[in-house]
Protein backbone atom coordinates (compact mmCIF):
# COMPACT_ATOMS: atom_id res chain seq x y z
CA UNK A 1 0.00 0.00 0.00
CA UNK A 2 1.72 3.47 -0.89
CA UNK A 3 0.47 6.37 0.33
CA UNK A 4 2.19 10.00 0.51
CA UNK A 5 1.21 12.36 3.04
CA UNK A 6 2.12 16.72 2.94
CA UNK A 7 1.46 19.18 5.34
CA UNK A 8 0.37 22.43 4.08
CA UNK A 9 -0.89 24.32 7.08
CA UNK A 10 -3.89 23.08 8.62
CA UNK A 11 -3.97 20.34 5.95
CA UNK A 12 -2.81 16.76 5.83
CA UNK A 13 -2.62 15.96 1.66
CA UNK A 14 -2.49 12.16 1.37
CA UNK A 15 -2.04 10.82 -2.17
CA UNK A 16 -3.03 7.23 -2.82
CA UNK A 17 -0.77 5.51 -5.41
CA UNK A 18 -2.42 1.96 -5.93
CA UNK A 19 -5.06 1.88 -9.33
CA UNK A 20 -7.55 -0.25 -6.62
CA UNK A 21 -8.73 -0.12 -3.17
CA UNK A 22 -10.23 -3.48 -2.66
CA UNK A 23 -10.62 -6.67 0.06
CA UNK A 24 -7.06 -7.63 -0.90
CA UNK A 25 -5.89 -4.17 0.54
CA UNK A 26 -8.56 -2.55 2.72
CA UNK A 27 -6.66 -3.12 6.03
CA UNK A 28 -3.46 -2.50 4.94
CA UNK A 29 -5.09 1.05 3.77
CA UNK A 30 -6.87 1.18 6.76
CA UNK A 31 -3.79 0.94 8.51
CA UNK A 32 -1.26 2.84 6.85
CA UNK A 33 -3.91 5.63 6.95
CA UNK A 34 -4.66 5.38 10.22
CA UNK A 35 -0.82 6.15 11.42
CA UNK A 36 -0.82 9.42 8.87
CA UNK A 37 -3.52 10.99 10.60
CA UNK A 38 -2.15 10.06 14.18
CA UNK A 39 -0.30 13.75 13.86
CA UNK A 40 -3.48 15.72 14.45
CA UNK A 41 -3.87 17.59 11.56
CA UNK A 42 -7.84 19.18 11.86
CA UNK A 43 -8.23 18.33 7.89
CA UNK A 44 -7.30 15.62 6.09
CA UNK A 45 -7.81 15.31 2.19
CA UNK A 46 -7.62 11.93 0.79
CA UNK A 47 -6.65 12.42 -3.10
CA UNK A 48 -7.92 9.28 -5.26
CA UNK A 49 -6.90 10.56 -8.25
CA UNK A 50 -5.11 6.79 -9.50
CA UNK A 51 -7.65 4.79 -8.30
CA UNK A 52 -9.69 3.69 -10.43
CA UNK A 53 -11.94 1.05 -8.80
CA UNK A 54 -13.07 0.95 -5.22
CA UNK A 55 -15.25 -2.10 -3.93
CA UNK A 56 -17.41 -2.58 -0.43
CA UNK A 57 -13.83 -3.53 1.79
CA UNK A 58 -12.39 -0.18 0.23
CA UNK A 59 -15.52 1.93 1.22
CA UNK A 60 -15.70 0.71 4.17
CA UNK A 61 -11.70 1.28 5.07
CA UNK A 62 -12.19 5.04 4.04
CA UNK A 63 -15.66 5.38 6.28
CA UNK A 64 -13.70 3.56 9.30
CA UNK A 65 -10.34 6.02 8.59
CA UNK A 66 -13.52 8.62 9.07
CA UNK A 67 -14.56 6.87 12.17
CA UNK A 68 -10.97 7.05 13.48
CA UNK A 69 -10.01 10.16 12.92
CA UNK A 70 -12.58 11.55 15.60
CA UNK A 71 -15.41 14.49 15.10
CA UNK A 72 -13.32 17.33 15.82
CA UNK A 73 -11.47 16.11 12.88
CA UNK A 74 -12.41 16.32 8.50
CA UNK A 75 -11.54 13.60 6.24
CA UNK A 76 -12.53 15.02 3.02
CA UNK A 77 -11.68 13.25 -0.80
CA UNK A 78 -10.53 15.20 -4.05
CA UNK A 79 -10.12 13.85 -7.11
CA UNK A 80 -12.05 11.02 -7.69
CA UNK A 81 -12.78 8.69 -10.74
CA UNK A 82 -16.12 8.66 -12.27
CA UNK A 83 -15.87 4.65 -11.08
CA UNK A 84 -15.13 6.16 -7.95
CA UNK A 85 -17.49 8.85 -7.74
CA UNK A 86 -20.24 6.07 -8.86
CA UNK A 87 -19.63 4.24 -5.69
CA UNK A 88 -19.52 7.33 -3.20
CA UNK A 89 -22.65 8.38 -5.05
CA UNK A 90 -25.24 5.37 -5.54
CA UNK A 91 -24.20 4.43 -1.59
CA UNK A 92 -25.17 8.28 -0.73
CA UNK A 93 -21.79 8.50 1.12
CA UNK A 94 -20.97 11.74 -1.05
CA UNK A 95 -23.80 13.54 1.29
CA UNK A 96 -21.43 12.51 4.20
CA UNK A 97 -18.02 13.36 3.14
CA UNK A 98 -17.02 16.64 1.41
CA UNK A 99 -15.86 15.84 -1.78
CA UNK A 100 -13.74 18.08 -4.19
CA UNK A 101 -13.77 17.54 -7.97
CA UNK A 102 -9.63 18.38 -8.06
CA UNK A 103 -6.52 17.98 -5.32
CA UNK A 104 -6.70 20.95 -3.42
CA UNK A 105 -3.64 23.48 -3.91
CA UNK A 106 -0.81 23.62 -0.77
CA UNK A 107 -2.41 26.99 -0.03
CA UNK A 108 -4.63 27.23 2.94
CA UNK A 109 -5.99 30.51 1.81
CA UNK A 110 -6.94 29.47 -1.84
CA UNK A 111 -8.27 26.61 -0.22
CA UNK A 112 -11.01 28.44 1.52
CA UNK A 113 -12.25 30.58 -0.70
CA UNK A 114 -12.43 27.52 -3.66
CA UNK A 115 -14.00 25.27 -0.97
CA UNK A 116 -17.77 26.52 -1.32
CA UNK A 117 -17.58 25.75 -5.08
CA UNK A 118 -15.46 22.36 -4.59
CA UNK A 119 -17.89 21.22 -2.35
CA UNK A 120 -20.77 21.01 -4.41
CA UNK A 121 -21.21 17.20 -5.46
CA UNK A 122 -23.08 15.98 -8.09
CA UNK A 123 -26.73 16.11 -9.10
CA UNK A 124 -29.15 13.34 -7.89
CA UNK A 125 -29.87 10.91 -11.46
CA UNK A 126 -26.25 12.93 -12.75
CA UNK A 127 -24.25 9.91 -14.48
CA UNK A 128 -20.46 9.95 -15.67
CA UNK A 129 -20.19 6.96 -17.66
Amino acid sequence: MELAAERHGDMLLVRVAEPRIDAAIAIQFKEAMRELVADGAPRVVLDLAPVGFLDSSGLGAVVAVRKSIGPDRRLELAALTPAVARVFRLTRMDSIFTIHPATPGPEPTANRQAAPAAEASLPDGADEA
